[in-house]
């Protein structure tokens, strides 16, 4: 039976189950699984303590496991389009691994320690034991989906003291091709690929309201950044003409172009979604902070309103003419967020976090 609690809304948009798949690993010692869409590969990815699990979902079966040179609280890690080389964004450095553990390069950068830490460290062993570094705070990797370049966002790469900078390296040998300030004091950060490997979106929490999107566009010389106040970046569309972004409070979404960054809508959750049950009066719905693109201009996402023992609440939502579809209805509960696998389908990863579910809009079946 659907899972549809929902009160008085536009009509039920019924999810079809594509898959179930199984975590490689323990989520007990395991980061949340996730699914990365490059280049029309479907990648299942989990980093436990000590590695890094990769399962190509494309029909292939194959998986990789990728030996971590620190353990997973020390930073955050993406992978190749073609699963074969991983990049472990570090405290102090950036390093890209084969299947083997073999470096195939590597680039040192300012620490992340959240205490003043000057030091640049050559290795994690320097700093294991130490509360600040092991909480320390991060910067991010991603793969261009052609595989060829690497861009990463970290803390002053080349002790001139820039306080953190976005880089366009190459895949191969890790040389920087471009680089630009990001002007930010960062928490933590997510990068957004481009179906053009030109292009990447930057989300960077400075937990403030503040806290930017950057667009970037590499020319092949020269690394241009194009910045967002106040804004999260959700997801590009799938041609990539355009991304959207959400507010740090949640309350609405922006459609921009992505050719120039105009915006081009916006839908405020308040006036959009319907009350959850049991909410309370001065309760405000608000988007989250993930989303996944299941069409050029349509998005599954859910809302944070949700109380005491009542569903995940998943919207279909039209940002290209700012309207709510509707509610989306699973054959059987879902908890999290709604996140992007590519294709037109979206992905939501079981309570206990042993699973994977993939999911299609009905109407496309």
């Amino acid at each position: 039976m659907p899972t549809e609690t929902a009160p008085d809304g536009p009509a039920p948009q019924a999810a079809h189950h594509v898959a179930t798949v199984a975590a490689p690993l323990d989520p007990a010692s395991a980061d949340t699984p996730q699914v990365l869409y490059l280049a029309g590969r479907q990648l299942l990815v989990q980093r436990g303590d000590m590695e890094l699990a990769v399962r190509d979902l494309g029909g292939v079966g194959t998986e990789v496991r990728f030996p971590a040179p620190w353990p997973r609280p020390f930073g955050t890690v993406t992978v190749s389009p073609g699963g074969d080389l991983a990049v472990f964004a570090g405290v102090h450095a950036l390093r890209a691994v084969d299947a083997t553990g073999s470096v195939r390069w590597e680039i040192r950068h300012g620490c992340w320690s959240t205490a003043v830490c000057e030091q640049r460290h050559v290795s994690y062993t320097e700093y294991a034991d130490d509360f600040d570094h092991t909480h320390a705070d991060h910067g991010s990797a991603a793969f261009s989906p052609d595989g060829k370049l690497v861009w990463a966002h970290v803390r002053d790469s080349t002790g001139d003291g820039v306080e953190e900078e976005w880089l366009v390296l190459d895949a191969v040998d890790g040389t920087v091709l471009g680089r630009a300030e990001t002007g930010t004091v960062a928490s933590g950060s997510f990068q957004y690929p481009h179906p053009d490997p030109a292009y990447m979106g930057l989300t960077v929490g400075e937990g403030e309201e503040d806290s930017p999107v950057l667009w970037g566009h590499f020319d092949g010389t020269t690394l241009t950044v194009r910045r967002f106040p106040g804004e999260v970046l959700l997801g590009v569309s799938p041609s990539g003409g355009h991304f959207l972004t959400t507010d740090p409070e949640q309350w609405s979404l922006y459609l921009h172009r992505a050719e120039d960054g105009t915006e081009l809508g916006r839908l405020d959750a308040e006036d959009t979604v319907p009350v959850a049950p049991g909410s309370a009066d001065d309760d405000r719905a608000r988007w989250d902070y993930e989303a996944a693109y299941v069409a050029e201009g349509t998005v599954v996402i859910g809302t944070d309103t949700d109380v005491n023992a009542y569903a995940t609440r998943h919207w279909l939502v039209d940002v290209a003419g700012t309207t709510l579809r509707g509610r989306v209805s699973y054959p059987f509960p879902v908890s999290g967020p709604a996140r992007p696998a590519g294709e037109g389908t979206w992905y939501t990863v079981s309570a206990d976090e042993t699973a994977v579910h993939l999911w299609r809009r009905a109407e496309e079946t």
